[in-house]
């Protein structure tokens, strides 16, 4: 994932013990990383329907010059699901973590927003619904869609869980289910 790929740790304390316990129960924790996975990229997806960061803070809106002659529905989602930014989103599993990113070279700007100034020319040229424009520079703001959120984190520990529910079985009392 050359785009952009966060990395963080999961410092939320029940999901913390609950892989501990998780380790104790399983020699493979891969299946449950990669289901962790599957969770977070949806969660991503979610972000990109709301248009709001892992915080749930909305993102910056799009100039009313490019929204108007823009394609596709919402913010950074010029292309139907498939080949754009938000279809990209995919994750990696191992044993003990998940990395979600995305191979798109735009990616990170995006996330965590840039300056585009032009390289071999005087300006930058790029149409607007009101025509052609030209600038010295153009800012794109930072529009966080990769992270770790409350929702990540609800994903993150009901995936544990339940995994750990699986693993121990049906709590039984008395031989009775």
């Amino acid at each position: 994932m050359s785009g952009v790929t966060l990395q963080t740790r999961v410092v939320d304390h029940a999901a913390q013990l609950a892989f501990k316990k998780l380790r104790l129960l399983m020699t493979d924790t891969t299946p449950v990383m990669r289901a962790i996975g599957v969770g977070l990229v949806e969660e991503a997806h979610t972000r990109f329907e709301r248009a709001r960061d892992p915080q749930g803070q909305a993102w910056a809106p799009l100039l009313p010059a490019y929204e108007s002659m823009k394609r596709g529905a919402g913010i950074l989602r010029e292309s139907a699901m498939r080949g754009g930014l938000m279809g990209s989103i995919t994750y990696r599993a191992g044993h003990e973590s998940v990395e979600i990113g995305t191979n798109k070279i735009y990616a990170a700007v995006h996330q965590f927003g840039a300056t585009i100034r032009p390289v071999r020319a005087e300006r930058l040229v790029f149409r607007l619904a009101t025509g052609m424009a030209h600038a010295q520079s153009v800012t794109i703001p930072a529009r966080p869609y990769l992270g770790i959120g409350p929702d990540d984190e609800r994903v993150i520990f009901e995936t544990l869980d339940d995994a750990i529910d699986r693993a121990v079985g049906p709590y039984r009392v008395s031989g009775q289910v």
